[in-house]
């Protein structure tokens, strides 16, 4: 595990712990099946999740002072996103659970699922997310050994959420594949395979890792790429290796027109899972 991914879960464990003491198990469990349904997630031939991220270690800040949060969920509606990333993490990334709430409340009616990104560590988190209105989860293979996984994917799937399982490498792949083909069938709470080309040792971005590793994608599992896709060009090429979709964030963050954005690009990754190839656009 990196530094940062260490870190991370140390201080995701330190959470979970605080919120527990506050609120018993039982009772977030109560909470989760109490809340409304979140919307599915509906894939098409490329799609894309968009991001909300104040914050992060790579970039630093990504929202100005006077940032719209709601503008920039409706860009995202309006844009035509499958979901909708939420940071949680509160450190480094300046992000809450109430953001998570808030735009949950914003996108349902929209028909849009809104996904918890956080450095999980265990169930007590997924049930945080759904009581949220979470309609999905990302987790982070490298983070957890192979029952800690099982015990979020399991989690997950009970309570109806998607999730974007991350790998960095051909191992995490291995093992994503591994987890899924144990898994009971479950079309409400489908299983997402992702890559991240992030280095988070370097906090550096690899963007040949996509191709390095698209032999080893999880056969079954719709294939996410993450991070590090900041233009039209590499946006192509992603569609081109055949990934069903992409998570994008400060590009879109920090787009002037993010609705006009995001709805070329699906169209533009559309087009090329269709035909096999497609032209660039600004």
């Amino acid at each position: 595990m990196s530094g940062l991914l260490e870190r991370m879960a140390v201080a995701s464990r330190e959470r979970a712990a605080r919120a527990r003491d506050s609120q018993s198990e039982a009772a977030l469990r109560a909470r989760a099946r109490a809340s409304e349904d979140p919307p599915a997630l509906k894939l098409d031939r490329f799609d894309i999740i968009a991001e909300l991220k104040l914050r992060s270690p790579a970039m630093g800040d990504l929202a100005a002072p006077d940032f719209d949060f709601a503008a920039q969920l409706g860009a995202y509606s309006a844009g035509g996103a499958a979901a909708v990333s939420v940071l949680t993490e509160p450190d480094e990334f300046r992000g809450s659970l109430a953001d998570l709430e808030q735009a949950a409340g914003l996108l349902r009616p929209h028909g849009i699922p809104v996904m918890r990104k956080d450095f999980l560590t265990e169930p007590y988190q997924i049930l945080e997310a759904r009581a949220a209105g979470a309609g999905g989860v990302l987790v982070i293979a490298a983070m957890l050994n192979d029952a800690a996984l099982a015990a979020l994917v399991d989690c997950a799937g009970e309570y109806g959420l998607f999730v974007l399982l991350e790998a960095f490498d051909r191992p995490d792949l291995e093992r994503i594949a591994q987890l899924a083909a144990r898994q009971p069938a479950r079309p409400e709470a489908p299983l997402l395979a992702g890559v991240n080309s992030r280095n988070l040792r370097t906090l550096e971005v690899d963007f040949g890792r996509f191709a390095s590793l698209v032999a080893q994608l999880p056969a079954g599992l719709p294939a996410i790429a993450e991070s590090g896709i900041e233009s039209a060009d590499q946006l192509l090429e992603i569609a081109e290796l055949g990934y069903a979709g992409a998570l994008v964030g400060a590009a879109l963050m920090q787009s002037a027109a993010p609705e006009e954005q995001l709805g070329r690009w699906i169209a533009m990754g559309r087009e090329v899972r269709r035909t096999g190839r497609g032209t660039a656009c600004s």
